[in-house]
């Protein structure tokens, strides 16, 4: 049984072309940057930037120059970083244990996607 994150990657990795571009959230509908990681995976990003900061470990990624979405990890929070769709889909609980993914989760719920 696959859980509702490996079920919206599993739906990213199908629907993907070769190259990254727009894609949309089965779960919502919002369009967001559709990314090949470093493993093959397929990852939607969200469009913009957030100080890398106000960002918890482990949901903080940026975009290499040839368009593969590279996980922070624990790299130190300087400048910006992206982040992932599924943290902030407003179909998905809101997450409590960040103030700026909060922000943004309800900011894509007002916006009614």
């Amino acid at each position: 049984m696959l859980t509702a994150t490996g079920d919206a990657l599993t739906f990213a990795t199908r629907t993907a072309a070769a190259a990254p571009g727009s894609a949309t959230c089965h779960e919502c509908g919002s369009t967001a940057e559709r990314h090949r990681t470093a493993h093959g995976r397929w990852i939607l990003i969200e469009p913009g930037a957030l100080a890398a900061a106000a960002v918890p470990v482990g949901h903080r990624w940026r975009i290499a120059g040839d368009g593969t979405a590279v996980g922070l990890r624990s790299a130190a929070p300087s400048g910006a970083c992206r982040i992932s769709h599924l943290d902030v889909c407003p179909a998905r609980p809101a997450p409590a244990h960040s103030p700026a993914l909060h922000a943004v989760w309800r900011r894509n719920a007002r916006q009614g996607v």
